[in-house]
């Protein structure tokens, strides 16, 4: 990228490397968690038989610790600097991948129980890796880059969509033709790039450390009702885009097919990873908080129009506007919050970070899978009571203050393949000699369903589709709730004399 005529922003000679280096720290984040939620989880349940339950537990590792690494290592940075911590995360990243490695040998000598755990730490370790990065690289591009927050901190966060396509492609076409130790292994090569990169690099000190505030200090700027309103906003960014995220391609597969709902998803963060790299001239014309209210908007439209396309080129034209919106949400936030609390340094950064993964982690994902589990349960439940019986799941499932009985999903997953993954699941479990009574108890209840799979089958399929349906067009609420925010914050703005950046003199 061609920096000429902007250098002046800088506050360091080695200011673009450091940003490179950050945007390769997020990247392999981001194809880590790409790789690990496609074929190597399979890959995981044929070698060491487990099951689904357990695939989940593994996958489950630190991910709301996620947001609570990243408050940590904000108030760490502040005491011992960027750089100590950015060589502690290549460690944990790399030792990560050595303890995930071993887990073959592990198998070998000590069993199934020892493997879970195994790749359960590995997985961890990557979360705390990926959490001291996240902590580290914001405040590091604010600190370097002052003068022009908001383009500087898109373009570091062009990494994660950037892994999450490169994770994706790469899953896709070396599932089947390379061992999952090749596949897991894809996120070492940006490590090792970021790692290179930073090796005895002079990283400036925080914000807050340059100008001599104290922890105290920078804790004061939490009772300000602006920050703890923009907290607040970025819990709803958290989960609008991470916790939209987390499902959209499982939900797009169900509406059109699993294939398709892949490569839209692999199509969005091509559009993210695109868009970011102009955020600067967009913000230039209408202001942080104009490029926010206008993606606010975007998004609204796009998942509640999501919510009701049948077919892939409706599909394709509902997730660009979505894309559209969701692309300057995180940065743009953190820009604004980095704007005007700049006394806060890295742990106000930290804080509005760390929210918005535990919105993701507590909210997001388990509210949007919620509704899906709410909506197809009642649909089935008034169009094929029998059916709903025999797929619903054995105990209801809450959130928040809500409650509702949905459909079992381990049952709805036998009867969409027709039981083969379940059979083969069996013979994983006889060949190794050992039982697991949940897989038993399904194994039992599908002898008895499946004669009534045929006549099911529609109902359920048609349900499943309708809670999908149902959650994007619910979810569209959220981004509307934000863009009330947005208009209230420039409403406010204006009434001051308009939005500026502030300094540490202000």
């Amino acid at each position: 990228m061609n920096h000429s005529g902007q250098n002046a922003g800088a506050t360091a000679p080695n200011a673009y490397r450091l940003l490179w280096a950050g945007f390769m720290a997020i990247l392999a984040a981001g194809v880590g968690f790409s790789v690990r939620g496609a074929s190597v989880l399979e890959e995981w349940s044929q070698a060491f038989g487990f099951t689904q339950t357990e695939l989940g537990g593994i996958t489950g590792g630190g991910l709301v610790g996620f947001g609570v690494i990243i408050i940590l290592s904000s108030f760490i940075a502040e005491k011992i600097g960027y750089g100590v911590l950015m060589m502690f995360a290549f460690v944990v990243h790399f030792l990560s991948a050595v303890v995930t490695l071993a887990a073959p040998t592990v198998f070998e000598a000590a069993g199934k129980d020892a493997t879970y755990w195994c790749l359960f730490v590995g997985m961890f370790m990557f979360a705390i890796g990926n959490g001291v990065c996240e902590a580290v690289v914001n405040p590091l591009v604010a600190t370097l880059f002052p003068k022009n927050k908001t383009h500087y901190l898109n373009i570091l966060h062009a990494g994660w969509p950037a892994g999450l396509i490169l994770g994706g492609i790469a899953s896709i076409f070396m599932a089947g033709n390379f061992s999952w130790q090749v596949q897991i292994s894809l996120f070492l090569a940006p490590v090792i790039v970021y790692g290179v990169m930073i090796f005895g690099q002079k990283m400036p000190k925080t914000e807050a450390a340059e100008t001599g505030m104290t922890l105290g200090k920078i804790l004061l700027q939490f009772v300000s009702p602006l920050l703890l309103f923009l907290l607040v906003i970025h819990a709803m960014v958290g989960y609008v885009e991470l916790g939209t995220d987390s499902w959209i391609a499982r939900i797009t597969g169900s509406i059109l097919n699993e294939t398709t709902g892949r490569w839209l998803f692999v199509y969005t963060s091509a559009l993210m990873f695109l868009l970011r790299f102009v955020a600067g001239p967009i913000v230039h014309k209408i202001s942080p908080l104009g490029l926010l209210f206008v993606s606010a908007v975007l998004a609204a439209i796009g998942l509640f129009s999501l919510g009701g396309v049948g077919t892939t080129l409706a599909a394709l034209g509902a997730l660009t506007i979505y894309g559209l919106g969701k692309t300057f949400f995180w940065p743009t936030m953190l820009a604004v919050v980095s704007e005007r609390f700049p006394k806060g340094g890295a742990v106000t950064l930290g804080v509005v970070g760390g929210v918005g993964m535990l919105s993701a982690g507590l909210l997001g994902g388990p509210g949007i899978g919620f509704k899906q589990d709410k909506f197809a349960s009642e649909k089935l439940e008034a169009t094929a009571p029998e059916a709903y019986d025999r797929y619903r799941a054995a105990s209801p499932n809450s959130f928040l203050v809500f409650q509702t009985n949905g459909l079992d999903g381990a049952k709805v997953g036998v009867l969409e393949n027709g039981g083969e993954k379940l059979k083969s699941e069996m013979e994983i479990l006889q060949q190794t000699g050992r039982t697991d009574d949940n897989l038993v108890a399904l194994d039992t209840w599908w002898q008895g369903a499946k004669e009534m799979a045929a006549e099911d089958r529609p109902p359920v399929e048609e349900a499943t589709l309708h809670g999908s349906r149902m959650a994007l067009k619910l979810t569209a609420i959220v981004p509307a709730v934000m863009a009330v925010c947005y208009l209230i914050l420039i409403g406010y703005f204006q009434s001051i004399g308009g939005y500026k950046p502030l300094s540490h003199d202000d």
